[in-house]
């Protein structure tokens, strides 16, 4: 249940020519009172001798009745409650008791107070109620309102749990606004999958995304095919922007403008520019950038990079200071929306779930000590630049391998999250990793595939040595990984990763314990990735099958690590 405290007004028959209307869009069905003050309160959508002027004159009574000097300049205040989409269409009587509540719980007209302030609600369609309240009490008094948006959801959960609703986390007032009703049933009507809003919003954030300067994000809007609008001072200074879709227009043909505040808090330009000038020093700003792009048709080395800062950032997020957390979660978020616009098809779609459920994930009251995650940054800067991925070859492992690592980075953010008390923060985070998780299963399928043929064609005594090698370096998982189909794929890992020269049996135990590994679906797959981005070998080993058969050849004969290194370099050659 979300109930929402609007502006306050000045005029209360505006408010209820609007709720008894039928809107713009004629969204509104059936409007009606559903509870009042007075039981007795003329009801203009029932009742056909009633009016909206009556209804009025009841509302502003104790308003008037004060002298115009003591009259609160704004006096209608107004609060919106809707049910969650899961939940089931409340009756008129229930949808009474929850507006009783509302304006007792937020000081309206408290419990027991007969001199509370007049007010109505009424309900225009099945998922909502609007209540409208003049601030005069019925003494003369001004109601004691501090923090009634907090107060109205404290009692939100507690109706939740009682009547058995959905339970929602209590905001923090970080979230970005969501959609009114009537751009959902706008979007509805026009067969859009989201509202412009929505649309908008994610469009901005993927400018965003590695961005440098205000020319290049600007650029990428354009390039999107946004509207946009600058808002210049006299100076001459930038001081913000508005976006429109190009096809999202107003009754009179316009385009619907949104600032970049009102699609997100920390889309606003103030904010964005907080995250450039931490990179470098405001003299450099107008006109550098940062050390060269990727060259075009590197989305591997991109992914790689990416798997790698992401592993730092693991780091700094379960250790570091609390504000270089909270950059690194923002920068995160970044990275998330980055690789959703280039990659592949078969990935495409749960990626980008991932990237909007952890938009919610990246802000909070933490403020974010930006700098210390540059190197995120920089790998968001990096997919982009790299172009989008083919889904196959190198960087379709190393688009897994970025995946799952990404996986895990998103999970300490859950904790962190968690510590902190954020509910909603951490909600967020769970969400973008079931679709990273999915994600991952779709992007890991193909290459795990290939290393798990290799592993199976592994002769019996090299595949005896990597047993041996696992139960030394990981004695308590290792009967765990053997029951997996996963463990094909890693002695295929551990052969090349001794093949390259490394001592398994320290890497392994190294690539186990960096890391809790009890999230991990297969543990075989986390290791998998850690040793062959910890090892630095190749990632997509469809052209391995020679350099295996070289090492076991060798290897068998003289038990030589050094001399299978260089077999294995000629198979592959």
């Amino acid at each position: 249940m979300i109930p929402r405290v609007h502006k306050r007004g000045k005029r209360t028959i505006g408010l209820l020519y609007y709720l008894y209307g039928p809107s713009t869009h004629e969204e509104h069905v059936d409007p009606h009172l559903v509870a009042a003050w007075d039981s007795l309160a003329p009801d203009p959508g029932r009742d056909p001798q009633a009016t909206h002027t009556e209804l009025q004159k009841l509302l502003d009574q104790p308003v008037e009745a004060l002298a115009p000097s003591r009259r609160p300049a704004k006096h209608v205040w107004h609060l919106s409650v809707r049910a969650a989409p899961e939940d089931p269409v409340l009756s008129d009587e229930r949808w009474g008791e929850i507006a009783r509540r509302m304006v007792a719980a937020t000081g309206i007209a408290p419990d027991g107070d007969d001199a509370g302030c007049r007010w109505a609600a009424v309900r225009h369609a099945d998922d909502h109620i609007h209540i409208i309240a003049t601030l005069v009490r019925e003494d003369g008094r001004r109601p004691r309102l501090n923090n009634d948006a907090g107060r109205a959801q404290a009692e939100a959960r507690l109706i939740e749990a009682e009547y058995g609703l959905k339970r929602l986390n209590t905001g923090d007032g970080t979230a970005a606004q969501r959609p009114t009703s009537a751009e959902r049933h706008k979007a509805e009507r026009q067969q859009r999958e989201r509202t412009p809003r929505e649309e908008l919003r994610e469009t901005v954030r993927r400018a965003v995304a590695g961005a440098t300067g205000e020319k290049e994000f600007f650029d990428r809007l354009a390039a999107a095919g946004l509207l946009i609008r600058r808002r210049i001072a006299p100076s001459g200074d930038l001081l913000g922007y508005t976006v429109a879709l190009p096809d999202d227009r107003n009754k009179d043909g316009e385009p619907i403008f949104y600032s970049g505040s009102r699609l997100a808090p920390d889309l606003s330009l103030p904010r964005i520019r907080e995250r450039w000038s931490a990179d470098r020093d405001d003299h450099a700003a107008a006109s550098s950038s940062w050390p060269s792009p990727m060259a075009p048709g590197a989305p591997s080395a991109a992914r790689r990079g990416t798997a790698s800062a992401a592993w730092q950032a693991l780091i700094v997020i379960e250790q570091g200071d609390d504000a270089v957390a909270a950059a690194h979660i923002a920068s995160a978020g970044e990275v998330l929306d980055a690789l959703a616009k280039t990659s592949a098809a078969h990935t495409r779609s749960e990626l980008r779930e991932a990237a909007v459920a952890f938009e919610r994930a990246s802000r909070s009251h933490v403020r974010a000590e930006r700098g210390h995650d540059r190197a995120l940054r920089q790998a968001a800067r990096d997919l982009i630049q790299g172009g989008p991925a083919l889904g196959r070859g190198e960087d379709g492992a190393t688009t897994a391998m970025a995946i799952d690592i990404l996986f895990f980075l998103v999970t300490a953010a859950i904790h962190w999250h968690a510590k902190q008390g954020h509910a909603q923060q951490a909600a967020a985070a769970r969400q973008a990793a079931e679709h990273l998780r999915a994600a991952y299963q779709a992007a890991a399928a193909q290459p795990l595939g290939v290393l798990y043929q290799r592993g199976r064609r592994l002769g019996r005594p090299l595949l005896q040595r990597q047993t041996s090698v696992l139960r030394e370096a990981v004695p308590e998982l290792a009967e765990q990984i053997l029951a997996e189909p996963g463990w094909y794929a890693l002695a295929a890992t551990l052969a090349d990763a001794e093949a390259a020269g490394h001592n398994t049996t320290m890497l392994l135990a190294d690539a186990a314990g960096r890391r809790e590994l009890g999230t991990a679906e297969s543990v075989s797959d986390v290791l998998v990735w850690r040793l062959r981005r910890s090892a630095e070998l190749p990632v997509d080993t469809s052209n391995a099958v020679t350099a295996d058969r070289g090492t076991e050849r060798l290897t068998s004969r003289t038990g030589h690590t050094t001399q299978g290194r260089t077999w294995a370099r000629r198979g592959r050659s």
